[in-house]
């Protein structure tokens, strides 16, 4: 019995340093990756901003061989998290580029192809697809068209477009931004009602602008009715009215 005892100090003593000694390389091999990481990020960032703006992501977008439009880049976004649109913050990068464990270019580029996968999966789709809209608000652009204005005006109407407006919250998205989005999020699964659906937005006068609640309806609507047979389509349950137009006038148009 002795004997047994002895032996086992030693061994509980052994696993113990092993397993030591393998947290310390496991931790010492993060920190390197972070650091690989951080090192990628201040390649593409603005340093007097501290982040990536549009002209680094445009720079990014090129050496991972992608156009700045293309789906991915969204996905990339989503999965930083990113808040604003067009900018990737250092927090942001990191979460996103851990989390695809990429900290080099050609891993970044070798990622994509199966965060798409993971996107495409029912049970991050809808996520992603709520999370797109959230994004547009955020880098909407305000075009004001002033005709026949004195200086002093220009100038008073300028200065409150740029910096009164941004405070509000943005909640809706206009047609032609809203029309892309579609084309680019949803497109992809549903191209024959997306078509339609956007002939409709661009020809019709009563919506300006689409917001959250009407987005979701659109994603529910190509998922549960018949197309383009709307055979199942009911204008009695909960959808909301942009939809029940676009029904009477995939109908009339039907004939």
């Amino acid at each position: 019995m002795p004997r047994t005892s002895s032996k086992k100090g030693p061994t509980n003593s052994a696993a113990s340093s092993t397993v030591d000694l393998f947290r310390a390389a496991s931790g010492k091999a993060a920190s390197k990756e972070l650091e690989r990481i951080d090192q990628l990020f201040h390649s593409y960032a603005n340093i007097s901003s501290g982040m990536i703006d549009p002209e680094g992501i445009e720079t990014l977008c090129s050496d991972l061989e992608v156009d700045h439009t293309d789906v991915r880049i969204l996905m990339l976004a989503w999965k930083m998290r990113a808040e604003k649109q067009g900018y990737f913050t250092l927090d942001e990068w990191r979460r996103g580029l851990k989390a695809l464990r990429a900290d080099t270019i050609l891993k970044l580029k070798k990622a994509l192809p199966e965060l798409e996968k993971e996107v495409r999966r029912t049970s991050n789709f809808v996520d992603f697809y709520s999370y797109a809209f959230r994004y547009c608000l955020t880098g909407m652009l305000i075009y004001v068209k002033l005709q026949n204005l004195c200086l002093e005006l220009l100038v008073t109407v300028y200065w409150f477009v740029l910096y009164v407006l941004p405070e509000e919250k943005q909640k809706s998205i206009d047609i032609e931004s809203i029309s892309v989005l579609l084309d680019l999020v949803l497109g992809p699964h549903f191209q024959p009602q997306v078509d339609a659906l956007v002939q409709y937005l661009k020809t019709q006068i009563d919506y300006k602008v689409i917001n959250m609640d009407q987005w979701m309806g659109f994603y529910r609507f190509c998922n549960e009715i018949s197309f383009p047979d709307l055979s199942n389509y009911d204008s009695d349950l909960a959808w909301p009215l942009v939809l029940d137009n676009f029904v009477d006038w995939m109908r009339d148009k039907q004939g």
